[in-house]
């Protein structure tokens, strides 16, 4: 098997959408389980997809295809040069799917505190996987509907 430096950005990418599915249908399909208190509701996968955004990126700065002239986060043609390599892009996807995944976990975390119904969630938790801050506005706004919460900006 390759080990991880010898990887493709194109099979990066897969490993990284197909295996942080696992970690959202126990979301979405068991809220409740040890494993999922353990595997996502824990820093564990925040500190390992965490951990491969941040060689992602150095190695999309800084690695063997090095970025365009130019290329950096300063200005949007900047940003956009980064962009423009395999390496850059998987790394920026690998920063959608750790925050994605963070903010779906608080979202599950906060719903069991406020009481909101389980299933009232799963369309809010499935947004926040495919579109983030539409599933994040999504369970807000069912929130305050609920009356679960309120329309509070704060915890607690």
């Amino acid at each position: 098997m390759s080990d991880l430096a010898t990887l493709s950005p194109d099979t990066m990418y897969l490993l990284l959408n197909y295996g942080v599915l696992p970690f959202w249908a126990l979301l979405i399909l068991a809220p409740v389980l040890k494993i999922t208190d353990a595997l996502v509701h824990s820093v564990a996968m925040p500190l390992l997809l965490g951990v491969t955004y941040a060689w992602l990126l150095a190695t999309a700065l800084w690695g063997p295809v090095a970025a365009p002239d130019g290329a950096g986060f300063a200005t949007l043609d900047a940003l956009l040069k980064l962009f423009s390599t395999k390496q850059a892009l998987v790394a920026g996807w690998a920063h959608y799917i750790v925050f994605d995944l963070f903010v779906g976990a608080w979202i599950a975390r906060d719903a069991q505190r406020v009481g909101l119904n389980h299933f009232a969630l799963i369309p809010c938790l499935v947004l926040t996987l495919l579109v983030g801050p539409i599933g994040l506005l999504t369970y807000l706004m069912v929130r305050g509907l609920t009356g679960r919460g309120g329309w509070s900006l704060f915890e607690g």
